[in-house]
This record gives C-alpha cells, structure tokens and sequence, in this order.
C-alpha cells in the first residue's frame, strides 16, 4: 500500500487457532446469540403485553433490552461469518464507520439509560409515597428520548476524528470487528491529541453516567439499612438488585474497554473486553431481569401457561 493513501476497506483478522477452534466458537458464539435475542424479546414481549409491569422500571428495561439485542447484532453476525469463512474477512471503510458509529452510539445510550434506571430505584426506595408523581410517564418517556439522542449525537465527533485520520501502514486490523484502538494503530498520523480527547469523552461519559449511579446507590443502602424487619429489608433490596447486578458487570467491562488513556491496547486485551460489552453482558441480560424478579418470573409463569392452554384448545 503507498505510504501516502489510506486504506478503502480493511481486513479483519478475527480469532488466531486453527479451522477448529474457529467451529468451536462459531457453535458457542451462536448459541450465546440465540439466547440473547430469544431472551430479551421474551422480556420485551412480556412487559408489553401483562398490566402488572406497565411501572417506569419495566419501560426502561424494555429500552435496555432493545439497546442489548442491538449492541450484540452490530457486532456478532460478523464475527459469526469471519469465524465461519476461512482466511481474512473484509469490510469497506463505509461498513467499517457504520458499525463502529451504532456500537459507540448504543453502548453510549445505554449507559445513559442505566444511570436513569438507578435514579428510578432511589425514588422507589427512598420516596415510595412520591414514585408515581416524580416518575410520570411523561417523565419517562423524556428520559428514554433524551438517552438515545444523546447517545447518537455525542459520537458523531469521535467516530468522524477517527476516519480523518490516514490509515497507510496497513489495512489489517487485528480484531473481529472494527475495534477504534486498533484503527488507531493504523494511521500513520499523529494521534496523541485524538486519544487524549477520545479518552476524556469515555471518562465524561462512563464516570457521568456512573455518578447518578453510585449517588443513588449510597442513599439506597442508607435507606435499606435503616428498615427495622430483615423481611423488609431483603423485600427493598430486592427491587434493586438486578439492576445492581447488571450495572456492576456493564460498567466493569467497559471501564476496562474505554477508560485508558492509551487506546491502542493489546489485540488481546481489546478481544476478550470486547466480548464481554458484546456478547457476555446481553446474554446474561435476560438472566439477570428474570431469576431475580418475581414478578417478571410470574408474569412469565402465566404466559406459558395461557400458551399452553391455547395449544390445547
């Protein structure tokens, strides 16, 4: 390639191992991808259709399970069809800004969405006689838009610093997708000054969406420890604990991902957090919002069996 022109597509090296190894993963990736999408559609289909979780926690889980099987598609069924192909997969420098731009751009939404879901669990711990007049529908529908808005417009200008860069040293990035840090490790530009700015924005919007958290989570844990009955007690704890449990794995992940200020880490490194933010984190969603509700358990219970009833009649 000459020194002077940039790279029109790029080859994705995908997984290292032999043809078998690369069968094994596609069975295992698959299947983790299946049960994603089967999961949080069961999730969207149930809060939508039984009355008992018509509350603003249920209307957010069901944008948090859209946001899961969109984050997992953007990045998965292309994975999936380089580890299915032997040799080299190629993307075009559009495919390659598209997928790079809605990953970011989800991700994004979704942390701002779980910072609003753990103002939603504070409210409902801490002012349960206010919840229905402090988290309106109006209210959370103004919530939900503004995430996903904010999510899309804040990386317009990090994906598009990204691709002014000139990728000359080679068009072989060592990822199975269109990882930024190892786009990075391409251009033969300096970009010190985009990394610092790309650093600062991750650490801007992972560590602000994680404050809303982290507050409401301090004054949730007052509340709970102050109730005078351990049934009282676990019955608040309760409602929060899926939330808690899914925000500890999303953020763990991503702060390893995101917030470094050097971002041309390791192939290695890069590969195994990136498939935690995409295929772990959502397939363990479902998991996490069901076996820990009862109430989602229950709507779900009833829901087979009307199923069921219907087959049989």
């Amino acid at each position: 390639m000459d020194n002077h022109s940039s790279a029109t597509e790029f080859c994705l090296l995908g997984f290292p191992g032999s043809q078998e190894l690369h069968s094994f993963l596609f069975a295992l990736f698959f299947f983790f991808y299946s049960v994603t999408l089967m999961g949080n559609m069961v999730i969207i289909t149930i809060v939508c259709v039984d009355r008992r979780l018509q509350s603003p926690m249920y209307f957010f889980l069901v944008h948090l399970s859209v946001l899961e099987i969109l984050v997992t598609t953007i990045i998965v069924p292309v994975m999936l069809w380089g580890l299915l192909l032997p040799g080299m997969q190629t993307i075009s420098l559009t495919g390659c800004v598209v997928q790079l731009f809605l990953y970011l751009a989800v991700g994004t939404t979704e942390f701002a969405l779980l910072g609003a879901m753990a103002v939603d669990r504070y409210v409902a711990v801490c002012n349960p006689l206010r919840y229905n007049i402090i988290m309106s529908s109006r209210t959370c529908s103004s919530v939900v838009i503004v995430s996903w808005v904010f999510g899309f417009l804040s990386e317009i200008w990090p994906v598009y610093a990204t691709f002014q860069l000139t990728f000359c040293k080679s068009n072989l990035l060592d990822h199975f997708y269109c990882d930024r840090g190892q786009l990075l490790k391409l251009s033969c530009d300096d970009t010190l000054f985009t990394e610092l700015i790309l650093f600062l924005m991750a650490v801007f919007i992972i560590i602000g969406s994680m404050v809303p958290t982290i507050v409401s989570y301090t004054y949730i844990i007052s509340t709970i420890l102050k109730i005078p009955s351990a049934s009282g007690r676990r019955k608040a704890f309760s409602t929060c604990a899926s939330h808690f449990t899914f925000v500890v794995i999303g953020y763990g992940s991503c702060l390893f991902l995101y917030v470094k200020p050097k971002q041309t880490q390791a192939a290695e490194y890069n590969r195994v957090a990136s498939l935690l933010v995409s295929v772990v984190t959502p397939f363990l969603n479902p998991f996490i919002f069901t076996l820990r509700n009862n109430k989602v358990k229950d709507a779900l219970r009833d829901g087979v069996k009307r199923c069921f009833q219907l087959l049989k009649d």
